[in-house]
Parts: structure tokens; sequence; C-alpha cells
């Protein structure tokens, strides 16, 4: 078997979805709490996750914070944001219903982050890959810049009922050569 690799040709396939995909709303949802826990308590620990399907959406986590936040609202307000406002589209900020379940972090977690006040670390990490390149003037690969391109959503912002559902997917294929 030949690895993509090797082979001097192969397609590649980028993909991109706009704001309303589940993946993409759960993102926007989780960053919009913790930016309003942020905005008033920068020291705060926000392990924030959340998960959507067909009407519900659940936030789940371990926070730590000296600030109250309204989960219900800042899930309502975003939801609202992405353009889910109107319930024959599937979902609608209205009516979705809200599950919460945050408790306060580990202290095992903690232990792991502090010690004796000084800074050790940031808990849990993540990391991202990725790479500019001259393809495109956005500096991505042009498969991907294509797809992004494909997903922008007319009719965005207006009272009209929009070309794509706040939800799509787009994908580009492209014949690549090294």
């Amino acid at each position: 078997m030949v690895s993509f690799l090797d082979d001097p040709a192969y397609l590649f396939t980028s993909e991109s979805v706009t704001e309303g995909h589940p993946d993409k709303m759960c993102d926007q949802i989780s960053d919009a709490i913790l930016d309003a826990i942020l905005a008033d308590d920068p020291d705060a620990r926000v392990a924030c996750e959340t998960a959507t399907t067909t009407g519900i959406v659940v936030v789940l986590g371990e926070i730590t914070t000296s600030t109250y936040v309204d989960f219900q609202s800042v899930v309502r307000d975003t939801v609202k944001e992405i353009g889910y406002t109107n319930a024959d589209y599937g979902f609608d900020y209205e009516t979705c219903g809200t599950i919460v379940s945050v408790k306060e972090q580990s202290p095992d977690i903690a232990m792991g982050v502090d010690a004796s006040g000084h800074e050790l670390g940031a808990g849990d990490q993540g990391m991202m890959i990725g790479f500019a390149c001259r393809e495109t003037p956005e500096l991505m690969p042009l498969p991907i810049a294509l797809a992004h391109g494909l997903a922008r959503r007319p009719g965005r912002g207006s009272q009209e009922r929009p070309a794509a559902l706040p939800s799509s997917r787009r994908q580009d294929p492209g014949h690549r050569r090294i």
C-alpha cells in the first residue's frame, strides 16, 4: 500500500462548517462562558465543555471563580447570535433546553497548577497545529480557503431567511501535486 506522502499526486479534501454546526456552536458557547467569567474574575479557573443535539445544550465542567454568570442567558444569547432564531430551523434560542452541570475545580488539578502561590502550569492542555502558506491571500492552503469561502452564509444579519441555515458544511476536494 502506498501512502499519500509517497504519491506525487493525491486528492486532498478540506472541510469548513458554519457557526451553527454543532461543534462550532459548542465552541462558541464555551468561549462566551469563559469571556463572561474572565470579564469579572481574571483569576478564574475555567474548564468548560458544551455539548448539543437537537433542542438542547448541555454545559459542564469545573469552574472556580469569584463571580456569578447566568449560564442559561449566555447560552441563549450565543445561540441567538449564531442565527437559530426560528423553531423551523430545528433549533431555537428561545425554546432550547439548557442543562448546566458545573462544579468547583478538582483539588488535584489545582494542586498541579499552584504550589505555594507560584504558578506551575495551566492544568490540562491541548495542542493545535497548523501552518501558513502563500497559496492564498489569507495565507491558508487553497483547499481550506475555498471551503471557507463556500461556507460563508449570505443573508447573515438580515431579517430575511438566510440562503443557508446556521448549520451547513462545505467541502473542497482538490487534486494536489507534490
